[in-house]
């Protein structure tokens, strides 16, 4: 669907009002009356821009929770050009899923659409590729800059720390722990320091 800038506009305005209400009161208890009410959105507007109803909404305020995610980590993951900067954004990606403790508006918004779908699928392929491609950046600078062995594959690099935050995050959300998070990056920044000694 083509919007004008005031159509897509209204239609943001409501994918960010879901995704409050979502946090605020969980999934399964937003109803799409909540919405309009949270959004002074009709019923009609509503579907105009969500045809699916409740479904096509939910995808879009996952797409949105995804963006979310790259956007919170920013300048930072961005920017992975010294150790510092690095450092930096570990402490960024700890400290937010910490705060978040076991609610994930991502997660949630995408297991209430039903578990893996192809628009699921898309939305994490998307956003996991996203982030893969600015680790595996920050790892190729740091190459450039001798501080990281030459040896090492950045995107297999970048893939196994991405999958060390995913692995931490998850074992976070069920348990309140947020050591294995810790770990997983700590290892895999001290791995990556560790290869210009013999790269």
């Amino acid at each position: 669907m083509q919007l004008t800038r005031k159509g897509a506009a209204t239609r943001q305005r409501i994918v960010e009002g879901a995704a409050d209400r979502i946090r605020a009161q969980g999934v399964f208890a937003v109803r799409l009356e909540d919405v309009m009410a949270h959004t002074a959105t009709s019923k009609s507007q509503l579907f105009h821009y969500f045809p699916d109803g409740k479904d096509g909404l939910l995808l879009a305020v996952a797409q949105y929770e995804a963006a979310r995610v790259i956007d919170e980590q920013q300048p930072e993951l961005g920017a992975l050009t010294s150790w510092a900067a690095w450092q930096r954004w570990r402490d960024k990606v700890v400290a937010r899923y910490r705060s978040q403790g076991s609610d994930c508006p991502l997660h949630t918004a995408l297991a209430q659409l039903g578990g893996t779908t192809d628009a699921t699928r898309a939305v994490a392929g998307e956003l996991l590729g996203r982030w893969h491609l600015q680790l595996t950046s920050g790892i190729r600078h740091m190459q450039d800059s001798g501080e990281i062995g030459h040896d090492l594959d950045a995107d297999q690099e970048a893939a196994a720390l991405l999958a060390g935050v995913q692995g931490g995050v998850l074992i976070l959300m069920t348990t309140g722990d947020s050591t294995y998070l810790e770990a997983a990056v700590d290892r895999s920044i001290a791995h990556l320091r560790a290869s210009v000694h013999h790269g």
